[in-house]
């Protein structure tokens, strides 16, 4: 009995005793460490304190008041061993990003998935020639060849490459003429799968069968690619809808394949200058948010009834017939069926020119009115109707502009048909990301140049020359956002889908006409009066006002009392900023000076002796020695925590 006793006594002093550490570990590093990383800590001190604890036990009777001067160091060494596990193990596996034995062993599975793909898409790549070009090395195999390799491997790599592809397609400021010759044609069209695949899918999202939820459903596919299919249905109502269905399985590979984007990017950028210029974790985070969007046919729906809306493309006498949403959900979408043929597939079209000019207008009112655009209107995303008219179709894919965006477009677009140089670099310079400085004067000085070029008298200025005028943009260091990226990517299929519709239409001449029209339009004056109006409805509180505030600040001026109020550190984060950088200041010179006195106590052999050939000065000295250590642990901790931080997201402990 007094054994069992003795026992849980023990262990219920070895817990207080853990806890008091655990407590201790934190208050001295200043965070919250996790409890599995504290008790750990704290079962190494113990059991290292519980070694050196055996000699102090052989002590000769009479020194046992002079023990009490080393209890301090004792317990404190104890608690130091304890900060400089946690130190340790926070430089080897850091807090917070997932990794350490339990995480790791979380992480397996993941890793293992990744590893598999990466082989995958590294066979894939040696498969068609791309292998010298990973390990580093250079051929010279001309720069044809080996962007028609990439194209084949993109579009064996799967969804995500291949939508990757096409996104590059879009940055003409960044890849040479062959590669976005070669990645435009790049194409997601594969094998459907099976109809029980299918019938699933819908059975998950909808809690029932799809001969219970529709009339008719063909399982017989009207167009496959690599995110969804089509099949045609017929609505309990009696109208006539298709049903667009996610591919099984396709969320999961392409969260897979953009992990390993991720990773891909924040390691070129961590090592190479060029990609740090370029921001390739920047435009792969865009590039990741636009494919997850796209997974969510909800978010399509709402595109779709967004821009049928502002547009009229929803009723029955628009000249370009978008069909309205009827149910979604994030792997389904339910919309109205447009009858007609893709455009690829059509035989003659009645009015080829007219018809062209109204499905150009129609991309156009939604890039610089609405802001909300198709960002991918290839000739299979065009219907040609049984009466002659065109539809648009599949939302999936589009591109946003802001008003600031819009704006900055519509100044920059009527400055290249007004050829004006100065009015150009405004309007570029409006849109794009600039560095710290730039030499105006010459980058309006090369635009003159650039127009002077394209758009000289007796020339045809044609799509391409916004190619040049990126690159142009890039030897300044301005930056494209994707979001005008995505709108020249556009005209540039659009350009494609219009010269299949009707060879030799114009697409550049017809965009000046319709930008001279909108800005001379009776349109474009009563937007204008409309804007006017609204800038001084909002300034009238202000011009009542300002009178009186005028009048106080003159009669303060004449009687001596104006004066003006700065507040430093208005605010917090400045504030926290510099109490934080102060604490460390006076921690590292406490610290400092502790360690400067402890070592010139432990020198000297002045005070009474305590135990053995150990003085008062030195006992202190040891106290001295271990806060000093303590200080310095706090503050390494502080800096590797700091080091390991991404700005603008908590930190966590573990």
């Amino acid at each position: 009995m007094n054994y069992v006793l003795l026992s849980v006594s023990g262990v219920v002093a070895f817990a207080i005793s853990v806890k008091i550490m655990i407590v201790g570990a934190r208050r001295t590093l200043g965070v919250h460490v996790g409890t599995l990383r504290a008790a750990v800590s704290s079962l190494v001190a113990w059991s290292l304190a519980g070694v050196v604890g055996q000699g102090m036990q052989e002590v000769r009777p009479g020194d046992e008041a002079a023990v009490l001067l080393f209890i301090i160091p004792f317990f404190g060494g104890t608690l130091l061993v304890a900060v400089a596990v946690l130190f340790v193990w926070e430089v080897v596996w850091p807090a917070g990003t997932g990794l350490g034995p339990l995480g790791s062993l979380r992480a397996i599975r993941g890793r293992w998935s990744r590893a598999r793909r990466y082989t995958r898409i590294t066979a894939i790549a040696v498969r068609h020639g791309l292998g010298p070009y990973l390990a580093g090395k250079r051929e010279d195999s001309g720069q044809a060849r080996l962007a028609r390799s990439l194209r084949k491997a993109l579009e064996e790599g799967g969804v995500t490459f291949v939508k990757l592809g096409q996104v590059l397609s879009t940055r003409a400021d960044l890849l040479p003429p062959e590669f976005i010759d070669e990645l435009t044609l790049l194409q997601d069209r594969v094998a459907p799968v099976s109809a029980d695949a299918i019938d699933a899918v819908l059975r998950a999202e909808f809690g029932a069968a799809p001969e219970d939820v529709f009339a008719e459903f063909d399982t017989t596919p009207l167009a496959s690619a690599s995110i969804a299919q089509v099949h045609r249905a017929t609505l309990r109502s009696g109208a006539d809808a298709v049903v667009k269905v996610q591919r099984p399985g396709v969320r999961a590979q392409v969260e897979l394949d953009l992990d390993i984007v991720h990773r891909l990017a924040r390691t070129l950028e961590s090592r190479t200058s060029w990609a740090r210029s370029l921001g390739v974790v920047d435009l792969a985070d865009g590039f990741a948010r636009a494919l997850l969007e796209e997974l969510d046919f909800r978010v399509e729906a709402r595109n779709l009834t967004t821009v049928a809306a502002a547009s009229g493309g929803h009723l029955p006498d628009a000249a370009v017939r978008l069909p309205l949403p009827h149910e979604s959900t994030e792997r389904v979408l339910v919309m109205e069926r447009l009858d007609g043929v893709p455009l690829r597939k059509a035989a003659a079209v009645p009015d080829p020119a007219g018809a062209a000019r109204e499905l150009l207008h129609c991309l156009l009112r939604q890039v610089i009115q609405h802001g909300v655009f198709h960002a991918d209107p290839h000739p299979g995303n065009i219907l040609l109707l049984s009466d002659g008219r065109l539809g648009m179709l599949d939302f999936g894919s589009v591109g946003r502009l802001d008003t600031s965006l819009r704006t900055g477009l519509q100044d920059l677009l009527l400055a290249i048909d007004r050829g004006d140089a100065a009015a150009l670099r405004d309007g570029l310079l409006s849109v794009v990301e600039r560095p710290a400085e730039i030499d105006e004067r010459k980058l309006e000085r090369a635009l003159g140049g650039f127009m002077a070029t394209h758009l000289q008298h007796g020339s045809e200025p044609d799509i391409t020359m916004f190619t040049d005028l990126f690159r142009l943009v890039t030897s300044f260091g301005l930056a494209v956002p994707p979001a005008i990226a995505a709108v020249f990517r556009a005209l540039t299929t659009m350009e494609g889908t219009l010269a299949r519709l009707s060879p030799g239409f114009d697409i550049v001449l017809e965009s000046r006409s319709y930008m001279a029209a909108r800005v001379a339009g009776p349109t474009a004056v009563a937007g204008a009066r409309d804007l006017v109006t609204g800038e001084l409805m909002a300034m009238l509180p202000v011009l009542r006002r300002l009178p009186r505030r005028i009048d106080r600040i003159s009669g303060a001026l004449e009687e001596g009392r104006l004066s003006v109020n700065v507040r430093l550190f208005a605010d917090e984060r400045d504030r926290a900023l510099v109490t934080g950088l102060l604490n460390q200041v006076i921690l590292a010179f406490i610290g400092a000076t502790a360690g400067i006195m402890g070592v010139l106590l432990l020198g000297s052999a002045g005070g009474p002796r305590l135990l053995g050939e150990t003085t008062l000065y030195q006992g202190i000295g040891y106290n001295l020695l271990l806060i000093s250590a303590l200080i310095g642990l706090r503050l390494l901790f502080t800096v590797f925590s700091r080091a390991r931080e991404v700005p603008g997201t908590p930190r966590r402990h573990r």
